[in-house]
């Protein structure tokens, strides 16, 4: 039986699943290429993992802009819709295979607030 997401252990256990499946899909791998290519994937990690931790756990560790790397991103990689539907389904189905309740929910709620925000502000800017 699946858990609800707990703890920045279980949170870092999703990010790393569904950077999993956004790296293995060619379809929206480029836009972390300079992330392998500089071996911080596991930096990276840690950072979504604190930036997730706050939302759901009103963590204190993520004190950046999160939308900023973001927009310097879509300047020279940019983005589409269906990147940010992909983005979508790639974390929630990272969320339905591992958890289940109300932070689960939360995660995917505030995902698709994310990337309907990061949307309007890259696209339709």
């Amino acid at each position: 039986m699946k858990k609800d997401i707990s703890c920045r252990e279980d949170i870092h256990f999703l990010i790393t699943e569904f950077y999993h499946k956004l790296l293995n899909d060619n379809s929206i791998n480029h836009f972390f290429d300079h992330i392998i290519k500089s071996n911080s994937l596991e930096h990276h990690l840690n950072t979504i993992t604190d930036f997730w931790n706050g939302i759901l756990f009103s963590a204190t560790d993520y004190q950046r802009n999160a939308m900023q790397p973001h927009l310097d991103l879509n300047k020279t990689i940019p983005f589409k819709k269906e990147h940010f539907t992909i983005w979508l389904n790639h974390f929630n189905k990272s969320v339905d295979d591992n958890f289940t309740g109300e932070k689960a929910l939360m995660a995917k709620t505030r995902a698709l607030s994310i990337a309907t925000i990061m949307e309007i502000k890259t696209i339709h800017s």
